[in-house]
C-alpha cells in the first residue's frame, strides 16, 4: 500500500456532466481524483479528460461488491481518501420533463421504476459511504457531499405557490426526500469523527437527467458540490444548501439551528 501526500477524492457518476466538472474542479484545487463510472470505458475517457492526476475507477453504486472493490483499490493504490462526492444517480431519462412528471405521479408510478430509481440514488448512496468510511475515518479531515436537489423538498413541494410543485411525483423527488434523511443521519453518526457530510444543490442544469432541458452549466452546478468538499474546520455538517443558501438565498444553516434542512425533510 502506498500512501501519498497529496489528498484524494472519489466522485462517483464522474464520467459526464455534473460529476466530470466536479473531478476537474478538485483535480484543479490539487487533489487525485478517482473518476467512478459504472463503465470503466467511459471513465477511462473522462478520466484522460481531467488530467493526470485523475484515474478511472469502476464503480457500480447500486452493487455492494462493486463498492468494496473501489475501496479495496483505492487503499491499495494511494492509502488514502479525504473526499468522498455521491453524485451518481438517476431519474426518469428519456421522456420530457411534462412526461416524467405524468408516468412518475403517485396513482401511476411503476413500483419497479421506484424501486431502480431509490437502488442508485439512495441505497448506492448508503452501499458506497459505509465502503469508504474506513478510509474516511483515517483522513485528518474528511468531507462527504451528497449531491441532492430541491426536488426533494417537502416544504417547497407543499406550497401552492411553487409553480413546480406538481412535478412532485412518487418516484425521483422522493427519492431525494430521502437521500437528504441520509444526509442527516450520516452526519449525527459521524458529528464526533471532524467528518462532515452535506447535502448540495446543484441548480437545474443542462445534463442528461432532465435531457438536457436545465438552464445552468455544469461549471455552474459543480461549484456548491465542491464548495462543501473544501470545508475547513468551522464549515457546517447536516445541512442541504446551494450556492446561494438552503432556501431562496437564505445563508446556509445546520440542522440544529433549524428544523431538518429548513423542511428539507
Amino acid at each position: 500500500m502506498t500512501i501519498q501526500d497529496k489528498p484524494v477524492a472519489l466522485v462517483t457518476g464522474a464520467n459526464k456532466g455534473i460529476g466530470l466538472q466536479t473531478a476537474k474542479d478538485l483535480a484543479a484545487h490539487g487533489f487525485t481524483v478517482f473518476v467512478g463510472s459504472r463503465n470503466l470505458e467511459r471513465g477511462e475517457m473522462a478520466a484522460q479528460s481531467v488530467g493526470a492526476d485523475a484515474r478511472a475507477l469502476q464503480l457500480d453504486v447500486t452493487n455492494q461488491a462493486s463498492a468494496a472493490a473501489a475501496a479495496d483499490r483505492i487503499r491499495n493504490e494511494l492509502g488514502r481518501l479525504d473526499v468522498l462526492v455521491n453524485n451518481a444517480g438517476i431519474s426518469h431519462a428519456g421522456k420530457p420533463l411534462k412526461e416524467i412528471g405524468k408516468s412518475g405521479c403517485a396513482s401511476a408510478a411503476s413500483l419497479d421504476e421506484v424501486r431502480a430509481v431509490f437502488e442508485s440514488n439512495v441505497f448506492g448512496v448508503i452501499a458506497v459511504t459505509q465502503a469508504m468510511l474506513p478510509l474516511l475515518r483515517e483522513a485528518s479531515a474528511a468531507r462527504i457531499v451528497n449531491v441532492s436537489s430541491e426536488a426533494g423538498s417537502l416544504t417547497l413541494n407543499s406550497n401552492p405557490a411553487n409553480p413546480h410543485r406538481t412535478m412532485f411525483g412518487a418516484v425521483y423527488s422522493p427519492s431525494k426526500t430521502a437521500l437528504n434523511a441520509i444526509t442527516l443521519a450520516f452526519a449525527l453518526d459521524l458529528e464526533l469523527t471532524g467528518i462532515k457530510v452535506n447535502a448540495a444543490e446543484p441548480g437545474f442544469t443542462a445534463t442528461d437527467l432532465n435531457n438536457f432541458e436545465g438552464t445552468l452549466t455544469v461549471q455552474q452546478a459543480a461549484r456548491h458540490p465542491v464548495h462543501l468538499a473544501l470545508l475547513d474546520e468551522n464549515g457546517p455538517t447536516g445541512t442541504f444548501s446551494s450556492v446561494n443558501g438552503p432556501s431562496r438565498g437564505e445563508p446556509i444553516i445546520s440542522f440544529k439551528e433549524r428544523n431538518i434542512f429548513y423542511g428539507y425533510s
